[in-house]
């Protein structure tokens, strides 16, 4: 993902990765921003993954600045994750023609809840109640929630024509 980015930037002539540097926060963070992996960032410096390692358990700025930029990537997941398990409406600007003009023109459309989002979500937030396997709950203690919310699921999607 981010191997573009290092082709030899932070390399010394002896083949030696560079020294940490402070400058090297603000990139961190943009590439936290966009998902990189502790691994993805030795490739844009020029280090392992050992050495970002080192870096984030010795640099508070630097640690500082990878745990923003994931904080930020993750909230935004988790809103978009809570959106498609509870069901949104989004306003969508279009243009149409109109008496042979362009006019542009908004709708409100209304996205279902998704029941593999819901499922996701009660199973990492709720995994006493949500797991999955040999010790997962029985019918008589709730089980069957899958199903209702999978039914529940189809009966917003017909909904979606009111």
């Amino acid at each position: 993902m981010f191997l573009y980015l290092s082709y030899g930037l932070f390399m010394n002539p002896n083949g030696r990765p560079a020294a940490y540097k402070p400058d090297f926060c603000e990139q961190a963070r943009k590439c936290c921003l966009l998902g990189a992996t502790n691994e993805e960032l030795g490739e844009l410096f020029g280090v392992t993954r050992r050495t970002i390692d080192n870096w984030i358990a010795t640099q508070p700025a630097f640690a500082a600045a990878v745990q923003s930029g994931r904080l930020v990537a993750d909230t935004k997941v988790a809103g978009g994750l809570y959106a498609r398990a509870t069901g949104f409406e989004r306003t969508v600007k279009r243009t149409a023609l109109y008496r042979g003009e362009p006019k542009d023109f908004e709708t409100n459309v209304y996205f279902p809840p998704d029941t593999q989002a819901c499922i996701f979500w009660l199973r990492n937030r709720r995994r006493q109640t949500w797991r999955d396997g040999p010790n997962a709950a029985t019918s008589d203690d709730g089980s069957d929630d899958i199903a209702r919310l999978e039914a529940s699921s189809e009966r917003a999607r017909h909904h979606d024509g009111d």
